[in-house]
């Protein structure tokens, strides 16, 4: 009782996080990249891909705004391929060592903040623009330091029988990679046109 009276009385205020000076910088928002390379030792019927995966976000609550711009797949390519991101920042062992999906609500797959779904390329190409409205890049569960990883299959969106349905969505080994990192406008300025850009943005 004497708890619940506290609590009453003296209600926990939500500390909210000052903007870092990049964000002032940059009237209010915060731009990050990830630039993706293949794992080392892939076998040969895995592609090499390339790319960057761009993040902005407008302090302190707007909605997360992706761009994925990868290529290296085969130009007949029609595998299905799961694009997360994940717990650490640590390539040092390829991917495996970036562990399991970000996962700080502790919920089942595709729950995650940083789920970003299902891709097939165009002519060997991935390019897509896209909204994640349950990730962030500023307060305690920022993406900033994580990585995003490029899985060798489709996700099967937690519908599968099995417990790794519920954790990874089955999408397999991890092809290719990347750590999370502040910049500039520049790379998301000079990023135009993305499927699906023009009609979030409005």
């Amino acid at each position: 009782l004497r708890k619940l009276t506290m609590v009453l009385l003296y209600p926990v205020l939500e500390i909210v996080e000052a903007p870092k000076p990049e964000v002032v910088e940059f009237n209010n928002t915060i731009y990050a990249t990830c630039d993706v390379t293949p794992v080392p030792n892939l076998t040969a019927s895995q592609p090499q891909i390339f790319g960057r995966v761009l993040f902005k976000q407008v302090f302190p609550n707007g909605t997360l705004a992706v761009k994925i711009n990868l290529h290296g797949l085969p130009a007949d390519d029609q595998q299905v391929r799961a694009i997360h991101i994940h717990q650490y920042g640590d390539l040092s062992q390829g991917c495996v060592t970036a562990g399991p999906h970000y996962n700080p609500r502790e919920v089942d797959h595709p729950g995650h903040p940083g789920d970003l779904g299902n891709f097939v390329s165009e002519q060997g190409v991935i390019r897509r623009f896209q909204m994640l409205p349950e990730a962030k890049l500023f307060g305690g569960q920022s993406v900033l330091g994580r990585a995003v990883v490029v899985h060798e299959k489709e996700d099967d969106l937690g519908m599968g029988s099995d417990e790794e349905s519920k954790r990874s969505g089955n999408a397999g080994k991890r092809i290719a990679g990347c750590v999370i990192g502040i910049t500039t406008p520049r790379l998301w300025q000079k990023t135009e046109g993305l499927p699906g850009e023009e009609a979030e943005e409005k």
